[in-house]
């Protein structure tokens, strides 16, 4: 169910989001407690505001009451992914080339499934990450379909 209503969410969104230049990052659809939550994040080059974020979920808000996609109630919340952004798709590693990345893995990679460093490259599904063993540099690379979960790492 909740795949559903996150792909008519994604088709509601995509003429909103293309009429104002922005960028799906993530559609979620979760149960907290007794309450359900449609999360919709959302972005574009150089960041994106509050305002920007209440206008696409007012004008969401009425497409989804029009097509009425998601029985029962429900919260409805568009937001910025924030710095700690996800990499879901091959182009978002590909943008992400030289910033800081954490990634899990489904399964280990030389005997870790957790990394974080730079990512290197993104070439051919496969991601260079060069991370520090102590004051040592290693590269691991790791091929797209063996990510199970990834983000920007912010390092303070």
């Amino acid at each position: 169910m909740s795949s559903q209503v996150i792909k008519n969410t994604e088709s509601l969104l995509e003429p909103i989001l293309e009429e104002r230049d922005l960028e799906l990052v993530d559609v979620d659809y979760v149960k907290e407690g007794q309450n359900w939550f449609l999360r919709v994040y959302i972005d574009k080059e150089g960041g994106i505001d509050i305002a920007e974020c209440g206008e696409v979920s007012e004008q969401l808000s009425e497409k989804l009451d029009e097509a009425d996609p998601i029985k029962g109630a429900y919260f409805l919340e568009v937001s910025s992914p924030g710095v700690e952004r996800p990499l879901k798709t091959e182009a978002d590693f590909q943008k992400s080339v030289n910033k800081n990345i954490f990634v899990k893995l489904y399964e280990p990679i030389d005997g870790a499934k957790e990394y974080e460093g730079i990512l290197t490259d993104f070439t051919d599904n496969i991601a260079s990450i060069e991370y520090k063993i102590k004051t040592r540099k290693k590269v691991v690379e790791i091929p797209f379909s063996k990510i199970a979960k990834a983000r920007i790492a912010v390092t303070l």
